[in-house]
């Protein structure tokens, strides 16, 4: 993905909201009754999303490592994911704080 740990966890945390907000206001119009659709579109979701993860946080730590940097690639990985988790503890503080409350 990228050298800089900051953009590798702000991507995952971008594709992360993207796609709450699509469940959020996309499920709106769906129709009330269950299909057969409804698990295979979770399941495809989620396949996704552990696509997409893996590629933000793994791709260029794993270059780095079989290129024979493994000290940069282990240090790459631990500081996005250092970060993301900086990132997930400010959803948290937001949502439990009720902060998000002056944006609506």
């Amino acid at each position: 993905m990228s050298k800089n740990p900051i953009i590798n966890a702000l991507t995952a945390l971008l594709y992360i909201v993207m796609v709450s907000l699509f469940m959020f206001y996309g499920t709106r119009n769906l129709p009330k009754e269950d299909t057969v659709f409804a698990p295979i579109a979770v399941l495809s979701l989620f396949t996704l999303s552990a696509a997409v993860m893996g590629y933000v946080f793994l791709f260029y730590p794993l270059q780095l490592y079989l290129d024979g940097k493994k000290k940069e690639s282990i240090n790459l990985f631990s500081k996005t994911l250092l970060y993301f988790a900086a990132f997930t503890l400010i959803v948290f503080v937001i949502l439990f704080s009720g902060i998000y409350k002056m944006f609506l």
